[in-house]
């Protein structure tokens, strides 16, 4: 509606919703070259122009993906919003497993949702947004690293799992500015990604010294939250559950 996006709502209008050249002017782009793609003409937009489109109209990610997949077949980006939440539900999935750490990463694993247990764990609600990032975790903090028992171990894992996820969206520019950061802040981190071959992959670490001081071991699965976002939930379970 005009209104909800600050447009006078003055003046007589035969549908409710924003005319095309106020969609033109929010994105930023030329009312003929828009009028054609709204008309379905056979006009290649580019990426840009579709997130623009997206973000004037306030599509959410559903419908920005629909946007994708009508006009280039295949859905966004992973990152087509600066930082994506979890809905309601998938919040209350993580609470409901409050015996056991769990948690949402993102494609450059961000960590943006996690439950009671994963917080006592990794202490995610006393960092800030842009700390709350496994591999920087890992990789940069050094009081996580001495939490780690199998640190080395452990960190060459998730850092082969990071590589394969990087396959994904190898020219993605925040996945490419945390490899430089990282790389700056830690030579474990820097040979590590150049190294070819590395054997073993994870998306948890698999021991952690808790607060009490007491060594846990952990297995993990991981759940499908958003093939489209790439969102991955990352549940931890005791190692001696394997054992059952």
């Amino acid at each position: 509606m005009p209104a909800d996006v600050g447009l006078p709502t003055t003046g007589g209008r035969r549908t409710p919703g924003l005319r095309r050249e106020e969609v033109a002017q929010r994105a930023g782009i030329g009312l003929t070259w828009y009028t054609w793609f709204e008309q379905g003409r056979e006009v290649q937009v580019s990426e840009s122009f579709l997130l623009k489109v997206a973000k004037a109209l306030r599509l959410d990610d559903a419908e920005c993906s629909r946007l994708f997949l009508l006009a280039h077949r295949r859905p966004p980006p992973p990152e087509a919003y600066q930082w994506p939440s979890v809905s309601p539900l998938i919040q209350q999935m993580l609470d409901d497993l409050a015996a056991r750490p769990a948690y949402v990463l993102n494609l450059r694993w961000d960590v943006i949702a996690w439950n009671a247990a994963a917080d006592d764990l990794f202490g995610f609600s006393g960092r800030e947004q842009a700390d709350r990032n496994v591999m920087r975790m890992v990789f940069a903090d050094p009081d996580m690293r001495c939490r780690l028992p199998a640190w080395q171990d452990d960190a060459l894992r998730l850092l082969a799992q990071f590589r394969a996820d990087l396959a994904t969206a190898p020219d993605d520019p925040a996945m490419l500015a945390l490899i430089d950061e990282l790389k700056k802040l830690s030579p474990v981190f820097r040979r590590g990604f150049e190294q070819p071959d590395m054997d073993g992959y994870s998306r948890g670490v698999r021991a952690i010294t808790a607060p009490d001081g007491k060594r846990l071991d952990f297995a993990h699965e991981m759940l499908i939250v958003d093939e489209h976002r790439h969102l991955r939930m990352v549940v931890y379970f005791g190692a001696s559950a394997l054992d059952k």
